[in-house]
């Protein structure tokens, strides 16, 4: 990949997050919480393979983009723990969510997700456009 193909890959992505995040609310509102997880984990998901891709770090796996994220931009300090905190956690409850049998989230679970989701999709956006 191009150092153009990367910065045009980052701006598609950071697009993606946002719109997935704005999925996520809707689904909120109707009271689709499990649903609403899933996206919040890709919302952030989808701009921390943003981030990664920018910065040519490969990754393979859901697994690998955590790991890489915290290795590169937590570790370092470019970005707080309670990041690399809440990625891991979205992926765990995205995984519980989606594939445990005769589980469901609730307002009280999901709803407080929103704020620290769309903060570290800013910063991380924030992060992207001083590269560009």
């Amino acid at each position: 990949m191009t150092n153009e193909e990367r910065r045009e890959y980052a701006k598609y992505r950071i697009e993606s997050a946002r719109k997935t995040f704005e999925a996520a609310k809707v689904l909120s509102e109707n009271g689709f919480w499990n649903s609403a997880v899933n996206r919040l984990y890709y919302a952030v998901f989808y701009a921390v393979n943003a981030l990664l891709v920018l910065n040519k770090i490969q990754t393979k796996s859901h697994s690998a983009t955590k790991s890489q994220f915290s290795l590169h931009f937590v570790k370092t300090g470019r970005f707080d723990k309670k990041h690399g905190r809440l990625l891991s956690e979205l992926f765990d409850w995205r995984q519980k969510g989606d594939y445990e049998n005769m589980f469901d989230y609730n307002s009280d679970l999901v709803e407080p997700l929103f704020e620290p989701a769309v903060e570290m999709i800013e910063l991380i956006e924030e992060e992207i456009n001083n590269a560009l």
